[in-house]
């Protein structure tokens, strides 16, 4: 009896004695903070967190990723510095909130004719492989996304250019350009201030995709939305990493990292076009109004934003960068994808 309790203890101890050594090996998982200036229930902000668990499941919870909604660890026009500086190890931002830091970037919010959120965000990426811009050198992209298409909504209905004449228009970076190539009076002003100016009727419309119907509440204070898609723009958006943050990582945490992000480009241009059509429904419910441009005055919009094509290509020529080639590919791209 005494043996076989000798015996006993012997085996548990070797067995405490493996699982002490077993977590002496096992590496503590990597802790990442990930800011975005997105409030949390927001569609992005719920990708992004999924996006950040099925990278913890993948990698078998060696990295966990905790999301700082709504500009609580940077603001959004502090997000990018951030992430480079290392006050957050990722970020996600739109690059208009630094107009000029990023002056290839912006052929994407060039008005080109955008139909969809999806399209939107195919495209950037595609760019981005096919240029990989210094601009974006100081950081490890993770992904690249655009909202679909800005369009006009406003108090009265416009169904010719001739009709923005007069009309004050909030907007903002380039959508400005757009709404003055047009014949409007763009007035700049943040989105959280749009509700009360179109309530108060300081301004007759706003530029910006359906999902602000909803998401911002515009279908509240205005009545029509013109589809005006010769002329859509978008805005592009960045999810990135801190260079030293990412070389840092193993190699086959990487690679799945990389294999996730390649899925979350459609996951996220899909995502933007569940939420315009949310803001659509929002809009519709309320008896407001669609009106789709007749084919001849679509090309009449399209044609009147051309000279801002054209003001990019010959400006990125004067920095020595690639504008016209990259306003040329991106063109050739949507026509693929229409």
């Amino acid at each position: 009896m005494r043996i076989w309790k000798i015996w006993l203890a012997l085996v548990i101890l070797a067995g405490c004695l493996a699982e002490t050594l077993a977590a002496q090996e096992k590496p503590k998982p990597v802790n990442l903070t990930y800011s975005i200036f997105f409030p949390a229930p927001h569609r992005n902000t719920v990708l992004a967190t999924e996006w950040a668990k099925e990278i913890e499941k993948r990698t078998g919870g060696r990295v966990k990723i905790t999301i700082y909604p709504g500009g609580t660890l940077t603001p959004s026009d502090k997000c990018y510095d951030g992430v480079e500086k290392g006050i957050s190890d990722l970020g996600m931002s739109a690059f208009a909130y630094t107009r000029g830091r990023f002056p290839l970037t912006e052929v994407i919010d060039l008005p080109l004719g955008y139909k969809s959120g999806l399209q939107a965000t195919r495209l950037i990426n595609a760019y981005y492989r096919k240029f990989t811009p210094k601009e974006l050198d100081k950081v490890k992209v993770m992904y690249l996304h655009a909202h679909g298409p800005g369009l006009l909504h406003t108090k009265t209905p416009v169904r010719r250019m001739e009709d923005l004449k007069g009309m004050k228009i909030r907007c903002t970076g380039l959508a400005a350009k757009i709404v003055e190539e047009l014949g409007g009076t763009p007035v700049a002003m943040p989105m959280g201030d749009t509700y009360d100016a179109l309530s108060r009727g300081t301004v007759n419309g706003s530029m910006g995709p359906q999902e602000s119907l909803q998401g911002w509440k515009w279908g509240e204070v205005v009545k029509y939305t013109t589809e005006s898609y010769g002329a859509a723009y978008t805005t592009g958006f960045f999810v990135v990493m801190n260079l030293n943050r990412w070389n840092s990582l193993p190699p086959d945490v990487r690679k799945i990292i990389e294999k996730v992000n390649d899925e979350w480009i459609d996951k996220t241009g899909r995502g933007w076009d569940e939420i315009d059509r949310a803001g659509r429904d929002f809009t519709l419910q309320r008896k407001n109004q669609f009106i789709r441009l007749s084919e001849t005055e679509n090309r009449r919009w399209a044609a009147a934003v051309q000279p801002i094509l054209k003001e990019y290509a010959e400006s990125m020529k004067s920095k020595g960068l690639p504008g016209e080639l990259a306003l040329k590919f991106c063109l050739e791209q949507l026509k693929k994808s229409r």
